[in-house]
């Protein structure tokens, strides 16, 4: 019967009966009393007001009064609860014998620019249990036991206080079917156990772009506890993403920058439970929603060759005796800033973060002795700039008129400009014999750069501006492209130079010669990223005009497969030219190093339909550790890509690094490199 008929009969009967009693005390309060302590006949009403039988009438009719009030409120109460609020208190009652818990909800896939899926989702098989199983020490052993695990962790992933008592707790990853197929035939041994089916990341191309990528992890106590503290600074929550204990997120490379549409939104399961708050039965449910598709700028083929071409680049190092071992190469559209492809080497395979990582692999990715192989050499790498530098050092002599065109400087070999006591040795300790400007650009001589720099240092109205002109084309400055873990390089100043060799005497830390001698030739303190050389020659190739370097391209509509959301490129038109001539100078000497510097690079570009420009460098650390450097662009006549080139201890940029660029530029054209990398030059 319906609680609220019952209410409604029930208070009937009480007023009944309130009546009832009221018409019963009056009824006998009429015209006889007895009078039992006279002993006489009864007699009419009506005696002395100080009488028992008036008191004890009284007494009732008060008792009487009392008891109608409190059946009164009772039924009050009970037309209240039952009839007003009765919808109210059914909910207090549901919520008392239901819980609300939260499922994950898969993420979403990670595609290159053509659609290939470079991140999937890949169907897996979960043990999980109730917070209460971790009581039954039974069990608890026989799954330690068959999975290979110490008891106590078993224990401790199914007590798991950071999650509710009510949702199921994961117990182990990813598991084998042969060992759920053994827990199923062996149900009564691990009652209470659950197969539950779930996703994990999968890797179609294994390490491949691993850096640009990422990978994912179970939410930290640090995120959880930096989530809290901007919940609490910050009231209005809506649209952002709130994690839970034991929530998979993304923790490096795009799965990190792009969580908010990677990340889907958690279903929900009503249970029900018992006094003690032990789940007994789900009650109902509402599924996750997956996550958004995003698809990157990058070509699965150019990011294949940009991999390819780092080893390249490690074989040719180690075939000329140098202990190359690691570097990077990334290639970007000019006109719009788009990464095509971006690769570090050493890598890793982010499949080994599935699950939670080990401590084994933990050490062999981050130990002393690792290679650093989580380190993106492409954007955090920080080196010495070498040759590369030049184009912009020659732009600054034209701009400031430290050094003209025409003038030209007799390259000997030991450059004596501040005295014989300070001389220092071009690269060519032989000599280039006499060289302009575009000559000292194309042969990479020392000797004009060192003319150029002691110009600066004596200039006493624009003693820094080869530093002003670095910075105005991105040097010291972060590019801003979209993913975690950017550097920003270093660009050398006396002000820099006196803080930083806090420890130094007043005289060591003061700004000399040799520190401008230093960087305009790009060596000594100044450093730079791959990307940021890219960024420059891009800014070269295209008239001054720099796009900020990005790896988003679109988010995908889960309704119409379309893309939803795409990227703006944004310029930074930030070089401010002080000669259009200028530059156009220096596009044409950048040419000149390709087809002009030595017959063994230029040959490896005359076999292509397209002309090319760029300049090869070479970084030494502390003397020795010769980093190869290459960066460069094409077509000249309308550029499209820049390829930039980092082998560390690869030797000379013009020997380690050209096969590696020019594998990349034939993957862009299809024009596969014939010629010979027989023997080597020393080029810089």
């Amino acid at each position: 019967m319906d609680a609220q008929l019952v209410v409604i009969i029930a208070g009937a009967l009480l007023v009944l009966a309130i009546i009832g009693s009221l018409m019963f005390m009056r009824g006998y309060s009429g015209r006889f009393t007895f009078d039992t302590k006279s002993g006489t006949r009864p007699r009419a009403s009506g005696g002395s007001s100080n009488s028992t039988d008036v008191s004890l009438k009284g007494r009732l009719t008060l008792l009487t009064g009392g008891v109608a009030v409190a059946l009164s409120a009772l039924v009050a109460k009970l037309w209240s609860m039952q009839m007003v609020s009765s919808d109210y208190y059914e909910k207090l009652a549901e919520e008392n014998r239901t819980r609300t818990v939260t499922t994950p909800a898969p993420r979403g896939r990670i595609l290159d620019r053509d659609g290939v899926p470079l991140v999937t989702n890949r169907a897996t098989l979960q043990l999980a249990a109730y917070r209460d199983l971790a009581n039954d020490t039974l069990i608890v052993r026989h799954l330690a036991n068959l999975l290979g695990v110490p008891a106590i962790v078993v224990t401790r992933s199914i007590q798991d206080y950071a999650q509710s008592a009510q949702s199921l707790h994961t117990i182990a990853h990813d598991v084998r079917r042969s060992t759920v197929a053994y827990i199923q035939e062996h149900g009564l041994e691990f009652e209470g156990v659950e197969v539950v089916e779930g996703t994990v990341r999968s890797y179609p191309f294994g390490s491949l772009a691993s850096h640009v990528l990422g990978y994912t992890g179970t939410v930290t106590q640090e995120q959880l506890k930096a989530q809290k503290e901007r919940q609490e600074a910050e009231e209005n929550q809506e649209g952002k993403l709130i994690y839970m204990s034991g929530d998979i997120v993304g923790q490096a490379g795009v799965e990190y920058q792009y969580e908010n549409l990677l990340q889907g939104v958690r279903g929900e399961q009503t249970v029900r439970v018992d006094s003690t708050g032990s789940v007994i039965a789900l009650a109902g449910e509402v599924p996750g929603q997956a996550g958004s598709d995003i698809k990157l700028t990058i070509s699965l083929k150019i990011q294949q060759a940009c991999e390819e071409a780092i080893q390249l680049g490690i074989k040719t190092g180690i075939a000329t005796g140098n202990a190359a071992d690691a570097g990077a190469v990334l290639c970007m559209d000019c006109t719009n800033g788009e990464i095509l492809g971006l690769a570090s080497y050493p890598s890793f395979d982010p499949s080994v973060f599935i699950g939670g990582v080990s401590q084994a692999d933990w050490e062999r990715l981050n130990g002393d002795n690792s290679g650093t192989p989580m380190v993106n050499r492409a954007i955090s790498g920080q080196y010495m700039s070498a040759s590369t530098i030049k184009a912009l050092s020659a732009l600054a002599a034209l701009e400031y008129g430290t050094y003209s065109r025409g003038q030209s400087t007799n390259c000997v070999g030991w450059w004596t400009g501040l005295g014989e006591s300070s001389g220092k040795w071009c690269y060519n300790h032989d000599g280039h014999g006499v060289q302009n400007l575009r000559q000292g650009i194309v042969n990479s001589c020392d000797s004009v750069f060192y003319d150029i720099g002691k110009a600066f240092y004596y200039d006493e109205k624009n003693s820094e501006g080869l530093q002003t002109l670095f910075s105005r084309w991105g040097l010291g400055v972060k590019t801003g492209i979209d993913l975690p873990g950017e550097a920003e390089g270093r660009v050398p100043t006396p002000e820099w130079k006196h803080d930083y060799f806090s420890n130094w005497s007043d005289g060591d830390r003061a700004w000399n010669p040799g520190d401008i001698l230093n960087i305009i030739i790009g060596q000594g303190d100044i450093l730079v990223t791959p990307l940021q050389m890219a960024s420059v020659y891009a800014g070269i190739a295209r008239g001054g005009t720099q796009f900020v370097p990005h790896i988003f391209h679109s988010a995908i509509s889960q309704d119409s497969g379309q893309d939803a959301v795409r990227y703006t490129p944004k310029e930074h038109i930030r070089a401010n030219l002080h000669d259009p001539d200028d530059l156009s100078f220096i596009q044409d000497a950048l040419q000149g190093v390709i087809y002009e510097e030595t017959e063994s690079i230029a040959k490896h570009f005359r076999n292509m339909s397209v002309t090319v420009a760029g300049k090869t460098g070479t970084g030494q650390k502390n003397g020795k550790d010769d980093f190869a450097w290459f960066v460069a662009y094409a077509p000249v006549e309308d550029p499209k890509y820049v390829v930039a080139v980092l082998i560390e201890q690869g030797g000379f940029g013009g020997v380690a690094a050209l096969p590696a660029l020019r594998h990349v530029l034939g993957a862009l054209y299809d024009e596969e490199d014939t010629a010979s990398y027989e023997g080597s030059d020393r080029t810089r």
